[in-house]
């Protein structure tokens, strides 16, 4: 017997839960692509997506998913064989300097490994001691999705610009941004790229590239920018096709209309920041009470560097046994691990992934953590008592 059936809660980190007034905003017939309300609704979105990145700077849409707005941000600034430096907290630093070295750039990793954010002092020695500035770009993960460590964008920046050195800022936030606090402008972040199915709450298959006028000025030289890829015809079209190089994605675009008018317009910015700053010191609070000898472990240790998306757990050999209890018991999908696998066991067998992202109230985040509390009672692992209740008291103190 499972008590799976009713609605079931998608609790992995992206594609989060995708609101009902988005779907049904989405669900019409396709609209004329050359003159008329979608156009104007798609000059509506810039404005409020700069809002959600905090910059004066430039948007721009892409049809693809966080690999193509990778894709895009580099193939805009630089030049085949460039270098580029990439600080590693996770396995998307990986995925993205993979990306980069198809494109012909060189890659220079500084490994922090997977449960520590970036050093920035780290990154400023490098820098100084780059002095032909060789380097063109620091390719910053913000929130790794795969072991939620969030890193210090402004201090890296920070050291950037004390070390004198050229090199461009690009943050990846598909897993951060319109959860965790991000401020593209006062922390001079030159690229920033995210997708639109996590804190944007849209379906997968758009994703978004906001650039500086520094990183523009990088384009002159850029040798990898197809007429696809070039952001700067996509930037203030004359012609509208020429937002997308071709056909829009018309119904991502209905959609994304009314996830802005929920976050921006609705919720606001700052508000949506404090609801998932607190959602996520709930869900900690859980999970410490949980932590035991032979059970489960927050991969970040630190609060400070916790990401208030996405939680990284670490639970021995049993972390596939409780997923699949929560989904096909409870009707609770978590997310697998990515990348975070100890030497000689499954790829993610020891690891698990809530995602507490985007379209997440109070009451979804309590219903997610009695799955999990009810999992580990029913496959005896070791746990500590009153996870609930410490969940609940940072809850009721909002």
């Amino acid at each position: 017997m499972s008590i799976a059936h009713g609605p079931h809660t998608l609790a992995i980190p992206g594609p989060s839960i995708m609101p009902e007034r988005v779907l049904r905003a989405m669900h019409r017939p396709a609209p004329n692509i050359y003159t008329g309300p979608i156009v104007d609704l798609t000059h509506s979105l810039i404005p409020d997506l700069k809002r959600v990145a905090r910059t004066e700077g430039n948007a721009t849409i892409y049809i693809g998913n966080g690999h193509a707005a990778w894709e895009a941000g580099l193939a805009n600034t630089h030049a085949r064989g460039d270098l580029v430096l990439v600080p590693r907290t996770g396995s998307f630093a990986d995925g993205w300097a993979a990306v980069a070295e198809g494109l012909g750039l060189r890659v220079e990793f500084l490994d922090f490994g997977n449960r520590d954010p970036m050093d920035p002092a780290a990154i400023g020695e490098r820098l100084r001691a780059d002095t032909n500035h060789e380097i063109r770009s620091v390719l910053c993960v913000h929130v790794d999705t795969s072991s939620s460590v969030r890193s210090n964008l402004l201090a890296i920046r920070r050291e950037i610009d004390a070390a004198g050195h050229p090199a461009l800022l690009h943050a990846d936030c598909i897993a951060s941004m319109g959860c965790d606090v991000f401020e593209m402008d006062a922390w001079g972040v030159d690229v920033a790229i995210t997708g639109s199915q996590k804190g944007l709450m849209t379906p997968p298959g758009v994703c978004f590239v906001f650039y500086s006028a520094k990183a523009d000025r990088a384009r002159d030289r850029s040798d990898l920018a197809t007429s696809y890829w070039d952001w700067r015809p996509r930037t203030n079209p004359a012609v509208y096709f020429r937002y997308f190089n071709g056909t829009g994605p018309t119904h991502h675009l209905y959609g994304l209309r009314e996830a802005l008018d929920m976050i921006v317009r609705e919720e606001g910015v700052e508000a949506v920041w404090a609801r998932h700053a607190l959602l996520a010191q709930a869900l900690w609070a859980a999970f410490e009470a949980w932590e035991a000898p032979g059970g489960l472990e927050l991969n970040v240790r630190d609060p400070a560097h916790r990401s208030h998306a996405v939680t990284a757990v670490r639970l021995p050999k049993r972390g596939t046994a409780l997923r699949e209890w929560c989904e096909m018991r409870f009707g609770v999908t978590l997310g697998i691990g990515i990348g975070m696998a100890d030497p000689g066991t499954p790829a993610w067998d020891g690891f698990f992934r809530v995602g507490h992202m985007g379209h997440v109230s109070g009451h979804a985040m309590m219903g997610t953590l009695a799955a999990i509390d009810a999992g580990l009672k029913a496959l005896a692992v070791p746990h500590g008592a009153g996870a609930l209740e410490a969940a609940s008291r940072v809850l009721s103190k909002a």
